[in-house]
Formats: structure tokens, C-alpha cells, sequence
């Protein structure tokens, strides 16, 4: 029993123990916040106290915390670092005043909510349009529907919070310029990389590698044949093809590389109706971005 007691109180001294920042060369440093923009290997995280300026290095880890007291942890590759995520990073602070980073651990729900954000979506706005839109049916029987009423107004309230706190996320992605571009076409479920499009991505990647401060940003989609469930796993499985190609073939960094998920059959590029179309959405698109403080836009 004694046993017992003694484990729970290092328990709680660990979970509330406060974590001790070093601002001084060689110190230990942690810095809370949220990506605005990354640049090459390096990150600027905007947090309660300002924005820090991290630095990635091949001995960098990054990981996602589950389970209870997030003692289960997933570790995940630097691709997933993309502007609007949320970190706690741990590491050193170097003699220019930027933190090395030894750790960088993110939420896994707002990691999904950061990729959907840098793919182009917005799942809350999205909702507050079919809530707006319910609300106007009921308006029709107002009497009989007050409380189901105050349900929808209460839901688009929330969706507006939620919209006004990632503001911030959609406006770091307006600060790139695309400096090179590729789409990379795939078969009917499959995701190998045919030779053509070998070229085409080793080609983009020579020209990436010449560039101060680049990132590369790539994104898998399907057409909608199948369900749902496989096209989102089959847009990844594209998306990894490539994401591989470019670190093994293009000898690209991985921490020069960013994939905001799996689109499925979200986000076509033409008309999934015809045969034609469905081609053109069976694809990889590859962008090479630079910040545009580094490119002098």
C-alpha cells in the first residue's frame, strides 16, 4: 500500500511539475504555439510569449501523445509540421537565439484539423452553411421547433468560435510563393509512379534542392469510384509513393517535405462522370514553396 501511495505522488509530481525554460546557448528550452510558417528546416512558432524561431535537425523527433496521461506515444515524420499546428517543442537553445528542437510533440485532432486547413478545406465554415440552411427549413414550422431551433443557433455559435480561432492558420498559408509544381497521374487503384513521372519528379526536385528556405508539399487524391474509406487510404498510399520518391530518388530532406493528408475523392480537378475525368483525379499534386520573406515578394 505504501508502495502504492509513493507511485501515485510521482505520478502527480511529473503531470504537475512546471517545465523549466532556458533562454541561455546550450540550455534546455520549451516553446508552446502554433506553426505560422516554415521555411527548409526551420519553423517559426507563434506562442503566448512571441514567436521562436525553431530549427530541425535529423535527430529531431516528433510525436503525438495518446492514451492516459499521453504515456502511449506515436512518433510520426517531420512531414507532418505544416503551418497552423499546434506544438510543444523541447530542445536547446544555440548561440543565435533560435531552439534546436529534440522533441516536437503535437495533438493528433489538431493535427487532422491543420491538414485539412493546408489542403484547401474548412470543415467548420462548411458546417455553419448546413446549419444556417437547417435553421431556414425549421424557420417554416418556428412554433413547433423552438428548442430544436436553439440546438442549430447554439451549433453555429461553436462553429463561429472555432472559425475565428483558426483565422490564424489560413492566413499563414497565403505567405508562400510556388516556386515549381508538379501532378503526378496514377492507374485505376494503384499507386506506383510510372516512369514519366519519375522524370517529371526528379526534375522538380533538382530544382528544389537550388533553392534557399524551400518546402515541398504534397497531396494524394482519388476519384470516386469505391468508397470513401478507400479512396482516402488510396490518396495516401499516392501521397507516401511520392513523399518516398522524393527522399530516396530526389534526395530531398524529409524535413524539407510537408504532406497535409489524404484528400480521397475530395478537391476533383474535373468531372468524375466520365472516364477522362476520373484520370485526371487519380493524381499526386507537388508544389515547391518558398516563404515569401526569403523570395523578396
Amino acid at each position: 500500500m505504501q508502495r502504492r501511495i509513493v507511485m501515485v505522488n510521482l505520478l502527480a509530481w511529473f503531470l504537475l511539475a512546471p517545465v523549466t525554460a532556458y533562454s541561455a546557448s546550450g540550455d534546455k528550452t520549451n516553446v508552446k504555439g502554433m506553426i505560422n510558417s516554415r521555411n527548409g528546416d526551420t519553423l517559426s512558432v507563434k506562442g503566448a510569449e512571441g514567436t521562436a524561431t525553431v530549427v530541425l535537425t535529423d535527430n529531431t523527433k516528433t510525436k503525438d501523445d495518446r492514451g492516459l496521461f499521453g504515456l502511449d506515444k506515436d512518433y510520426l515524420s517531420d512531414v507532418v509540421l505544416v503551418p497552423g499546428l499546434k506544438v510543444s517543442v523541447d530542445g536547446t537553445s544555440d548561440n543565435q537565439g533560435r531552439l534546436v528542437a529534440d522533441m516536437i510533440t503535437v495533438d493528433g485532432d489538431d493535427l487532422e484539423t491543420a491538414e485539412m486547413i493546408q489542403a484547401g478545406m474548412n470543415p467548420t465554415a462548411q458546417q455553419v452553411a448546413t446549419n444556417v440552411q437547417a435553421i431556414e427549413v425549421n424557420k417554416q414550422g418556428v412554433q413547433a421547433n423552438q428548442q430544436e431551433l436553439a440546438v442549430h443557433k447554439q451549433k453555429i455559435q461553436q462553429n463561429m468560435e472555432d472559425i475565428k480561432e483558426n483565422t490564424e492558420r489560413f492566413t499563414a498559408l497565403s505567405d508562400y510563393d510556388v516556386k515549381d509544381q508538379a501532378t503526378v497521374k496514377f492507374n485505376v487503384g494503384s499507386s506506383t509512379i510510372s516512369a514519366q513521372d519519375q522524370q517529371q519528379l526528379k526534375k522538380l526536385a533538382q530544382n528544389a534542392t537550388g533553392l534557399t528556405g524551400y518546402i515541398v508539399e504534397v497531396t494524394g487524391f482519388a476519384d470516386s469510384t469505391g468508397s470513401a474509406a478507400m479512396n482516402t487510404k488510396l490518396s495516401e498510399d499516392r501521397a507516401k509513393a511520392v513523399v518516398g520518391f522524393l527522399f530516396q530518388q530526389g534526395k530531398v530532406p524529409m524535413r524539407h517535405i510537408v504532406a497535409p493528408g489524404a484528400m480521397g475523392e475530395y478537391g476533383p480537378s474535373a468531372p468524375n462522370e466520365t472516364k477522362a475525368g476520373r484520370a485526371e483525379n487519380r493524381r499526386v499534386e507537388v508544389k515547391v514553396l518558398v516563404n515569401k520573406g526569403i523570395s523578396g515578394s
